[in-house]
């Protein structure tokens, strides 16, 4: 199926969500889609495919979670992909969302009142946050490369020993991947994008600085 022409109903199907998820997921979007023309939450020409190219993608990292993992860290949130989706996908999730932009924040804090979500919005440049509590599991979508992001966990990793990283990448996740070898040494599992072909899904644990 083209990603146009995937629709929230297919979005529901695929899934198999309850009622209540779909409605908050339908609230989400609408919400999304008000936003959009006011501030650039996502990528302008991938709006029409919203359904497709950011709920979607957000919420097949969820199968890779380890069942006991209960907090999050979902660094650079944006318009909240894939924090929000997955605190939607399973509500016990304590959802840390960490975003500098300001306005951002304020579209998360609305999606949050108006589904009815419990999640810590973190206002704040990712390096300041990392005391304030500690993940089981950092998350992060078309943000920066690996190596970056394993520094930004750096200090998570030195107080949580089974602290993993789940995260989105594009096409060059093997190059990325290289890179990060070259600094950082650790495991990982890689799967392949049910959204995109060419991308991956990358599960990176038993972290270490070289």
């Amino acid at each position: 199926m083209r990603p146009e022409d995937f629709s929230a109903e297919n979005f529901r199907q695929a899934l198999g969500l309850s009622a209540e998820m779909f409605e908050r997921f339908k609230i989400y979007h609408g919400l999304l889609v008000k936003w959009q023309k006011k501030i650039n939450l996502v990528s302008p020409k991938t709006i029409e495919t919203a359904w497709h190219r950011h709920f979607y993608d957000s919420a097949q990292i969820l199968q890779y979670f380890p069942k006991d993992a209960r907090v999050v860290a979902d660094l650079g949130s944006g318009a909240g992909f894939p924090g929000l989706v997955l605190k939607i996908l399973n509500p016990e999730l304590n959802m840390n969302l960490v975003e500098s932009d300001e306005r951002k924040c304020l579209f998360l804090r609305t999606v949050s009142r108006e589904t009815g979500l419990d999640v810590s919005i973190h206002n704040e440049r990712i390096e300041r946050v990392t005391e304030s509590f500690v993940p089981d599991i950092v998350t992060a979508r078309a943000l920066a490369d690996l190596t970056k992001l394993l520094e930004f966990s750096s200090v998570w990793n030195r107080k949580s020993k089974g602290l993993q990283l789940i995260l989105l990448k594009g096409e060059k996740a093997d190059e990325d991947l290289a890179l990060a070898r070259q600094t950082f040494a650790f495991s990982v599992d890689s799967y392949p994008s049910v959204t995109e072909g060419r991308a991956r899904v990358l599960r990176l644990y038993d972290v270490a600085c070289e």
